[in-house]
């Protein structure tokens, strides 16, 4: 039953060691029965391959060996954990305990803040074992990563570059931290992966003879110094060439460092120093040295232990080469980092462990992985972030709340106002970083603007915020479209194409589209334009001078443009006034009644009296034109909406109103009965619009409304 890969677990264990292991894994075995992994194979060996990792890669005793196999067949099982607890010591059980805690966050808890996250393992580590064991089990699923679902993928490759390579980084343990960087690097972006492994390949037998030149002249004298030295040969990772390709902006071909020649002494302790000294003089005098490259980090080790001696020099040919120089236990220490404090040279007792144990928690405590994080963060050309539900999305770098709003749903980034990032009130426009959690805002009366496509960063989001502007466009163009063909029906004129390649030209325009977006934006006064279709008028200036004249100072209609009454912005003149039966507006054909009193009321074409007026009273009858008024002119008006429905309809027709900026003055809303016993409502509604084409647009928004089936115009004030 114990499988034949535990005896390179067993074979060096005592008897008590050996009874304990085969006692856990036994345990594991049998509470893991019938549990398969994703590719089919049972699932007890993902425990057996971290228990391996753990004891043959980090140099853990049986006791985390055993740690590993009941944190598995207890995982989120507490009460099963305290029935067996009483066969296994105490540290073995505060492991495991603190194993199943971790594994019980989700990023959803989290929210896989990496800072965040690190201080829960750590806190959760009573015993730093629990740390290094963690760092195992995220080896062994990223070497089995193509057995897990796609969807998973992406969120454990993000973990692990974001909390577990830091950590590892932190720790010392380089070993594994290139291994997992690899790993992501493999996966996270496989095209570049596998074109920089190909190179590593096809170059591998051109390293192998510039390693045997650059040796020779150095064997010699290295043998006359006494002093014993292994030579190795070292390749940097795919993920470490690849990085430097990204920092220096060059190819594969760019990068000279891509392999290192390390020379490791096995030297006393106390002459470590002198002896690494020894062999730097040795090779500099080979070999030319690039002082700018020299890193003394045996004078002064890096803060997570790191020491070595490093510089690049050049041969002959102008090839540089990148020479390290360390000891062995130097090397043991910067392979394995802190866990090498334990396993080197076989130092096993139990005051050893915990001065080593004291040791890394003091690492884990006191160091800010935090530099490695954003360096790494830096060189990606993507972030990863998380909805509140947990879910991954993958986002370019420099993505805003609004991408990532377009990212979850085109529908959510057009309503986005803002958003929660991290629990704090964000806007559109601020730019998220990996790890972040962002909950999105919306507003059902938001709309795209141009001014959106400078926050976005995501192909997706810019083409659907223009699709979404074009749209928006067309509607604009097709509403001005038809205030157009209303008047030119008003003013019984045709509207066609010729007509309407005239007007482009004449107000500087490329195509018609342009025209009825101008007239329903009021670019383009439709008095004017008037003049223009009928008169023949030429302007030179393109769009007319929107700049408010002088009200006419003849009160009884004679101007200096004939026999016409200037109507402009101050309505209060004495000479004339609006009548109260139509209501007119600018913009409305209108024309002027010479009242008994001596004023002038001014009344529409269309007004109800309009037609007895100018039959039985001609000769007080007045022209008059408009002028262009100040923006601050309002008119009074009314409207009665008749549609399907009863009176709640009130509030979305009140807000309709107030979205075209107009001014509600009265409102009312009544119901009565249709044949078929259906409702029907009538609402009666004064506003304030600046101008008749204002009006238009209130009219057009309140026809849209789907209830709604006519709106006429009324004399209410």
């Amino acid at each position: 039953m114990i499988p034949e890969s535990l005896n390179s677990i067993l074979q060096n264990c005592s008897v008590e060691q050996k009874e304990l292991v085969e006692k856990s894994y036994r345990f594991a075995y049998q509470e893991l029965d019938g549990q398969l992994r994703g590719n089919g194979h049972p699932f007890i060996e993902h425990p057996l391959g971290v228990a391996l990792i753990v004891a043959n890669e980090i140099g853990l005793m049986p006791e985390a060996v055993a740690a590993v196999f009941l944190h598995e067949a207890t995982r989120g099982n507490d009460e099963r954990l305290q029935e067996v607890a009483r066969g296994y010591s105490a540290e073995i059980i505060t492991m495991v305990e603190g194993l199943n805690r971790i594994s019980g966050i989700t990023p959803k808890d989290t929210r896989l803040q990496a800072e965040n996250y690190r201080k829960l393992i750590v806190s959760y580590s009573k015993d730093p074992r629990v740390t290094l064991i963690k760092l195992a089990d995220r080896l062994e699923i990223m070497r089995n990563l193509d057995i897990f679902p796609k969807s998973s993928i992406m969120r454990k490759v993000t973990e692990t570059i974001m909390l577990y390579i830091p950590l590892a980084h932190q720790l010392g343990m380089y070993n594994l931290k290139s291994e997992l960087e690899d790993l992501y690097f493999r996966h996270s972006d496989p095209e570049n992966y596998r074109a920089i492994t190909n190179k590593l390949k096809a170059t591998e037998k051109d390293r192998e003879k510039l390693a045997q030149e650059f040796v020779k002249p150095l064997e010699k004298s290295l043998d006359e110094s006494g002093i014993k030295y292994k030579l190795k040969v070292r390749t940097k990772t795919a993920y470490s060439i690849w990085k430097k390709m990204q920092k220096q902006k060059v190819p594969f071909e760019g990068v000279y460092d891509v392999f290192a020649m390390r020379f490791i002494l096995d030297v006393p302790l106390e002459k470590e120093h002198d002896y690494c000294w020894e062999v730097y003089s040795r090779v500099t005098q080979e070999y030319k040295p690039d002082v700018k490259r020299l890193r003394d980090w045996i004078t002064n080790p890096k803060p997570n232990g790191y020491e070595s001696l490093h510089t690049t020099v050049q041969n002959s040919e102008g090839t540089h080469i990148e020479v390290q120089i360390r000891t062995v236990r130097m090397d043991e220490m910067a392979e394995n980092g802190h866990a090498s404090h334990w396993s080197y040279k076989g130092i096993k007792s139990v005051h050893g462990l915990d001065e080593w144990l004291k040791g890394v928690k003091a690492m884990l405590e006191s160091s800010d992985p935090s530099t490695y994080t954003n360096a790494v963060q830096k060189e990606l050309d993507e972030i990863f972030v998380f909805t509140p539900d947990g879910d991954l999305k993958q986002l370019p770098k420099g993505a805003s709340v609004l991408d990532f709003a377009f990212n979850i749903h085109s529908n959510l980034g057009v309503k986005c106002s803002g958003a929660k990032v991290n629990g704090k009130i964000a806007s559109i426009k601020d730019e998220l970083h990996t790890g972040d959690v962002v909950e999105i805002m919306s507003n059902k009366n938001q709309k795209p603007s141009a001014d959106w496509l400078k926050i976005v960063v995501s192909s997706k989001a810019r083409n659907r915020i223009k699709a979404k502007l074009k749209e928006e466009e067309n509607k604009l163009m097709n509403l001005g479209r038809e205030m157009l063909e209303r008047r030119m029906k008003n003013w019984k004129l045709e509207l066609n194409d010729d007509v309407l390649a005239d007007i482009a030209k004449h107000y500087k325009m490329r195509a018609s589209a342009e025209v009825f977006l101008a007239i329903y934006q009021e670019k383009i006064d439709l008095l004017q334009l008037k003049e223009f279709l009928t008169n023949g008028e030429q302007e030179e200036n393109g769009l007319p001078d929107s700049k408010p004249e002088k009200a006419a100072s003849k009160p009884k209609g004679k101007s200096s443009e004939g026999d016409y009454l200037i109507i402009s912005d101050k309505l209060n003149n004495i000479s004339f006034s609006m009548a109260k039966c139509c209501n007119p507006i600018f913009g409305d054909d209108v024309f002027g009644f010479v009242s008994a009193t001596g004023g002038i009321k001014i009344h529409r074409i269309s007004c109800p009296n309009a037609a007895r007026l100018i039959e039985k009273y001609p000769y007080r009858l007045q022209k008059v034109k408009w002028r262009q008024v100040s923006n601050t002119t309002q008119f009074q008006t009314g409207l009665r909406i008749i549609g399907d429905g009863d009176a709640s309809i009130g509030a979305q027709i009140m807000d309709c109103v107030n979205k075209q900026d107009a001014s509600i003055r009265a409102f009312s809303i009544s119901e009565r009965r249709k044949p078929g016993n259906q409702t029907e409502f009538v609402a009666e509604i004064g506003i304030s619009v600046g101008n008749n084409a204002h009006l238009d647009r209130v009219t057009f928004a309140l026809k849209k409304i789907r209830e709604v089936k006519t709106v006429l115009r009324t004399s209410q004030k």
